[in-house]
């Protein structure tokens, strides 16, 4: 997430203000089975209640993931071969359906320090019932920094995190089909320069004519306040609408903000991640992930500092967006720049 070395990257303070103190939260008794999804109400005055990932499935994907096996998850790895191996069952088993011969879509680019890497997207659809040749990308990277002086960065919430709830949400998807296609994009070689998703765009499966908007998550599994932030309105503001409509059902503290290109470097996420290069490419794009905690990009990203019960709802708040979009595609289509 945010790729820029944690030595650049000063830590992050509060940028906006609240769009709605969400209901606290606390652990269910006895949560789902994994896969399921539940209803919750929302916070007090909410309109209807959000659907909630079970927090888990969420953290089965994230200990899969973050297993130590793993070794990093580093593009070219044999530890990232594994964890792609491992999204690439679930793609097949939450009930996705590939966009050409299979989901893998490998790609060579030159990372951040100049060194050549081939990395491996996992891409898989949903079709719409209404429009199916209008599209909602949701993206997540799966890899991260691997071993470095003998320790291994497990990456749990950067982004173990991210990658989990991509794949509940297609689950959810794919039993409760979309009015418009949505792609769902598991994401390598972030952590070297955005490398899988500067790919994606540059040799997209569908026209980016197509596509109406990017939604990225990059670390969701954690944070101290409840607070989950949605970067991109400054740069769209006719997405702000339908971000507020989610806030006021979120069961965490949803918040607008990270993306004022006036503002510090440090506090601007508007490139730090894989929506960046869909951003570059003309696409709106809206963020959903995490002010940086003391674990970010460090051996201690562990599984165990996760929190579930966050975790799920930040998740879930996702889904509610994505679902929110969904429903107004056509509106934000037409209102994308040209």
């Amino acid at each position: 997430m945010r790729s820029l070395p944690p030595s650049l990257r000063p830590r992050l303070v509060r940028a906006a203000a609240p769009l709605l103190l969400a209901a606290a939260c606390s652990r269910a008794a006895a949560p789902p089975a994994p896969g399921a999804t539940t209803s919750v109400a929302g916070p007090a005055g909410a309109r209807g209640a959000a659907p909630v990932i079970a927090a888990e499935s969420l953290m089965a994907h994230a200990r899969a993931l973050a297993a130590d096996s793993m070794e990093g998850r580093a593009i070219g790895t044999p530890g990232g071969a594994r964890a792609r191996a491992y999204v690439l069952r679930q793609f097949a088993a939450v009930g996705l359906q590939p966009l050409g011969a299979t989901f893998e879509m490998p790609f060579e680019a030159a990372a951040r320090d100049g060194s050549a890497r081939r990395g491996v997207n996992v891409v898989g659809v949903v079709r719409g019932r209404a429009d199916p040749e209008r599209y909602l990308v949701v993206t997540a990277h799966y890899d991260h920094v691997g071993v470095r002086n003998g320790e291994t960065y497990n990456g749990a919430d950067d982004n173990a995190s991210g990658t989990g709830a991509l794949l509940e949400i297609a689950r959810w998807f794919a039993a409760n089909p979309p009015a418009h296609s949505i792609i769902f994009a598991a994401l390598d070689g972030e952590e070297s320069g955005l490398l899988g998703a500067a790919a994606f765009v540059r040799q997209p499966p569908v026209p980016l004519a197509r596509v109406a908007l990017n939604v990225n998550m990059d670390m969701v599994g954690r944070n101290a306040r409840g607070e989950l932030y949605a970067a991109g309105t400054s740069h769209s503001p006719f997405l702000r609408p339908y971000l507020d409509s989610v806030a006021a059902r979120a069961g965490v503290t949803l918040r607008l903000g990270h993306d004022d290109p006036n503002g510090p470097r440090q506090d601007d996420w508007t490139t730090q991640s894989d929506h960046g290069a869909f951003h570059r490419a003309g696409v709106p794009f809206v963020y959903f992930g995490v002010e940086d905690h003391p674990d970010y990009h460090r051996p201690t990203d562990d599984v165990e500092r996760l929190q579930p019960a966050f975790y799920a709802r930040a998740a879930s708040a996702v889904l509610d967006a994505v679902r929110t979009f969904d429903r107004n595609l056509a509106a934000v289509a037409a209102a994308r720049p040209r």
